[in-house]
């Protein structure tokens, strides 16, 4: 098994250093949800369909991730509190690549 470090600042500004499995094919959205780092309902609403935006996050580190597909380029198009390094979690899966990634979950869309 083979996990790899994450930094996640949740909403509330708190930093949290995880380990996130690279063998379970996990997204990151999934990842949030699984160390319960958002409260129960206010991500992944669609179930990781790129069709909410609940998932967004500011990429803060340089780890190289894959291209945004048309789906998550499209559904951030209609977000709100979208930056240059938005990203949707449910669209990155979790890979040996992304060790060091470092990520700010997005203001709860109201």
């Amino acid at each position: 098994m083979t996990d790899i470090k994450i930094t996640i600042i949740d909403r509330d500004g708190v930093s949290h250093e995880i380990d996130a499995p690279t063998d379970m094919n996990m997204n990151l959205m999934e990842v949030v949800r699984s160390y319960e780092l958002a409260p129960e309902g206010t991500i992944g609403i669609c179930g990781g369909m790129a069709m909410c935006a609940s998932c967004q996050c500011y990429v803060l580190s340089d780890t190289e991730l894959p291209e945004m597909g048309d789906d998550e380029e499209a559904m951030l198009s209609e977000a709100f509190n979208v930056k240059d390094n938005s990203r949707l979690g449910c669209q990155l899966h979790i890979t040996e690549d992304m060790d060091g990634l470092e990520v700010e979950l997005a203001p709860e869309e109201l």
